[in-house]
C-alpha cells in the first residue's frame, strides 16, 4: 500500500509535512531538533523553523557490512567513551565479525569528529537534559543508525524523546518505537524500498548545504530571541 503523501517531491518538502504532523504533539518547551548529518539536515531545518525550536546535529555513522557498506551491521555514537549498537544477525549474516566491527568504528569516528569540526566549528552544543528533543531523519532503512543515536540520547536525560521520519518500514519502526516517547511517520510502504526511491529529488546533501542549514536556523533563533526580549 503506497501512502497518498508519496514520493515527497524533495526532503524540504517532507520536513514541511513533518513539522505539520509534529505541532500537534504536546512538546512542552524547551524544545529542541536534532538532525542525523547529512540527509536529515534539510528535513530537519524545516521542523526546526515550524517549531521555533534550535537545530543541532546528532553525530552518528553507520558501520556497513564488508561487501554491502550501505548494509548498516552496526552504528557508532560520538561520546566519552563512543557507543557502538551492533545488529548481531546481520553481522552473522554478513561476516562482520567484532574486530571488523572495532575497527570501522575507529574509521567512522574519525569522520564523525571532522562533521564535528567542520559544521559545528566553535557552536557550543543545545542542551538537551530537560527538553523535547525531537530527532530527524529524511528516512530509515534497517534502523541501526537510528537505535545507536536513541539509546545514546536516553542518556542525556531528554524530558520526551520523539522520533520523526517521513518515511521507514513498519517492522524497523515497530522495533524503535520502544525507545521513544513518540513516532511521528508520514509514511509507511509496503512493500519498503530504498529511502531515496520514495523522493522525486534524493541528491546527495552536501558539507555547504548541512553549514547553510545551521546558520539559517541559528539566525532565526537569534530573530526570536530578539523578539521575545525587546
Amino acid at each position: 500500500m503506497t501512502s497518498p503523501c508519496l514520493p515527497f517531491t524533495d526532503r524540504r518538502q517532507a520536513g514541511q509535512l513533518l513539522a505539520e504532523e509534529l505541532r500537534a504533539l504536546p512538546l512542552p518547551a524547551p524544545r529542541v531538533v536534532l538532525a542525523l548529518p547529512r540527509g536529515g539536515v534539510p528535513v530537519a531545518l524545516e521542523v526546526a523553523l515550524a517549531l521555533r525550536a534550535p537545530l543541532d546535529l546528532l553525530l552518528v555513522r553507520k558501520i556497513g557490512a564488508p561487501q554491502q557498506r550501505e548494509l548498516a551491521v552496526a552504528a557508532v555514537v560520538q561520546g566519552d567513551p563512543p557507543q557502538i549498537v551492533a545488529d548481531e544477525a546481520l553481522q552473522r549474516q554478513t561476516g562482520a565479525d567484532a574486530a571488523y566491527v572495532q575497527a570501522q568504528a575507529q574509521v567512522e569516528l574519525r569522520e564523525i569528529e571532522r562533521q564535528r569540526r567542520v559544521y559545528l566549528r566553535s557552536r557550543p552544543a543545545v542542551p538537551l537534559a530537560g527538553s523535547s528533543v525531537i530527532v530527524v531523519d529524511d528516512g530509515i532503512a534497517t534502523g541501526t543508525t537510528l537505535r545507536a543515536a536513541l539509546q545514546a540520547l536516553r542518556q542525556r536525560a531528554p524530558a520526551r524523546l520523539v522520533l520523526a521520519v517521513p518515511v521507514a518500514p513498519t517492522d524497523t519502526l515497530a522495533a524503535l518505537r520502544v525507545l521513544v516517547d513518540s513516532v511521528v511517520c508520514l509514511a509507511t510502504p509496503r512493500p519498503f524500498r530504498a529511502v531515496g526511491a520514495h523522493y522525486l529529488d534524493f541528491q546527495a546533501v552536501g558539507d555547504a548545504a548541512v553549514i547553510a542549514a545551521l546558520d539559517t536556523a541559528a539566525c532565526h533563533a537569534e530573530v526570536s530571541d530578539r523578539r521575545r526580549d525587546p
